[in-house]
């Protein structure tokens, strides 16, 4: 970037909620950039449940709103990107010391309803022990209940969104930080910086949406000259007591039943944890909801954490679950808007936008909380509050196109589809299309273009349908931003997780001297 180029709009952040904002903006027309200091969906967004929901236990908040747009847009999501949000069932197994049966079935109800009409199946009840419903559960529990909501693989829902955005025009640059900002001749004046090869470079824009995820705030405040300091100090008191730093953690383990279903299991503090399956051979659990103070108290989680997470598992499991068993952990930070309860897991996990602006002119929009499943809506509503700034903008269009990889055949299933990928690649094994399908849909062509047999997939690394091949590699390198083995083994695909340490060093070691390759010839 040695040219100083001007740009409707400038994102911070590469998340979730920065990469929707880039989309939508690039689909009706804008001039986007979106800077991330570090990779796609490195942060918060790569570090959730990994849900599409509505939030069951936010209807006890009486969140209604916040509900009924998530189940709507769960719909929305389920079309845009069918190969990596699937449905799934939940089992909540209930106990007299639990919430009574009377008030979950009234807010099972609701939630079957209040979203609208729906796709998935509704609510019921289930009687224990039940061959199926009840898999893995300890014996004495009698009843249960079952509902429905979605999965999805977090991370991809993000680097598919920067891909739309980018094939709208947006301009995404990853490892690549806004370090300060000026207004000048009607303009700001931004500095970039590379945090690979320190290079410097300057650009303009007419508007900045801060989607910087728990860095919100240090952006706000982040050296830009005293114009903007003029420009923000009436609302800085507000916007530093806005955010409310949350750390959600997880732990892994081997998988605890053999059937398809989640559990939402009701602690005895009240608060929720899911038991989801896992990469086929896995269970995730989470999460926990820990205040800190800052983005690094939440990088790995606690051994009270653990210790929370596995109490509550095995109060409802027969398998006793200890520390030993658990194959992997991963935490983050949560920027949720600070509505002023004290409890961590009662702040609202809604979304709020603040605008600052210069008299009518050269805006910066914060976006402070939000979730994944919301994410289309939250951005259609901050370019809404752009609107006057942009006034020639057209309608939003998000609702309709299918994200990158996502757009299945009329009238073909996912199965379906995986059938007629498995019987084209024929000289490759059936489970591994059916993973690559899962990851790219149709882009599952892009992936593999000439490759006929194993024998052309190029150097491999770990086995099955989860192995990674060196063609896959080269795509995310080429077409998703990948740059490190951190990037592709736990991001791009989960295939870290099915290799041992002497296998991710040897995967490691490939996609490090291909990353300098590809670079260099760039």
């Amino acid at each position: 970037m040695s040219e100083e180029t001007t740009y409707d709009i400038v994102i911070i952040g590469g998340g979730i909620n920065g990469c929707g904002i880039a989309r939508d903006a690039a689909g009706r027309g804008l001039k986007v950039l979106l800077a991330e200091q570090d990779d796609i969906a490195s942060a918060t967004s790569g570090w959730s449940t990994k849900l599409i929901h509505g939030g069951l236990r936010y209807l006890e908040q009486y969140a209604f709103r916040l509900v009924r747009e998530s189940l709507q847009e769960r719909e929305v999501l389920l079309r845009l990107a069918p190969h990596i949000i699937h449905p799934l069932a939940f089992v909540l197994p209930h106990e007299k010391s639990m919430r009574p049966a009377w008030l979950i079935r009234a807010g099972l109800f609701l939630y079957d309803h209040i979203g609208g009409k729906i796709s998935l199946p509704t609510s019921r009840g289930v009687t224990f022990p039940d061959d199926e419903f009840s898999a893995g559960l300890r014996l004495g529990l009698k009843r249960g209940f079952i509902y429905s909501d979605a999965r999805v693989d977090d991370a991809r829902l993000t680097v598919l969104n920067a891909m739309s955005a980018r094939e709208h025009g947006a301009k995404i640059l990853t490892r690549i930080k806004v370090e300060s900002g000026a207004r000048e001749n009607r303009l700001w004046h931004l500095k970039l910086a590379d945090q690979v090869t320190g290079e410097v470079s300057y650009i303009h824009a007419k508007a900045i949406v801060n989607a910087a995820g728990p860095w919100v705030q240090p952006v706000l405040e982040m050296g830009f000259e005293a114009e903007f300091h003029e420009m923000s100090a009436r609302t800085e008191s507000r916007n530093k007591a806005a955010i409310k730093l949350v750390k959600g953690s997880h732990i892994i383990v081997p998988r605890l039943h053999d059937e398809a279903h989640a559990y939402l299991l009701q602690n005895d503090d009240g608060r929720i944890v899911f038991v989801i399956p896992y990469e086929d051979r896995f269970s995730l659990i989470g999460t926990t909801d820990v205040a800190v103070a800052n983005v690094k108290e939440g990088h790995a989680i606690g051994e009270a954490e653990i210790t929370y997470l596995l109490r509550v598992v095995n109060r409802f499991f027969q398998r006793r679950l200890l520390a030993s068993d658990i194959v992997w952990t991963y935490a983050g930070v949560r920027p949720l808007y600070n509505d002023g309860h004290a409890k961590a897991s009662e702040i609202t996990r809604d979304y709020v936008l603040k605008v600052n602006d210069d008299n009518g002119a050269l805006p910066i929009l914060s976006i402070y909380g939000g979730k994944i499943t919301t994410y289309r809506r939250l951005a259609e509503h901050a370019l809404d509050e752009l609107k006057n700034y942009f006034p020639t903008m057209p309608m939003a269009w998000t609702s309709t196109e299918a994200l990158p990889g996502g757009a299945i055949p009329a009238g073909t299933s996912l199965a379906e589809f995986v059938q007629a990928k498995v019987a084209q690649y024929c000289g490759l094994p059936p489970d591994y299309i059916d993973r690559l399908v899962k990851r790219h849909g149709i882009n599952i062509e892009r992936v593999l273009k000439q490759v006929k047999r194993v024998d052309d997939l190029g150097e491999l690394f770990g086995r099955g349908r989860n192995m990674l091949a060196g063609v896959e590699i080269e795509y995310l390198i080429h077409q998703e931003w990948a740059r490190t083995a951190e990037d592709i083994l736990w991001r791009r695909t989960k295939c870290g997780l099915h290799m041992d340490q002497e296998e991710r060093q040897r995967a490691a070691v490939f996609i490090e001297r291909r990353v300098k390759q590809i670079v260099r010839q760039a």
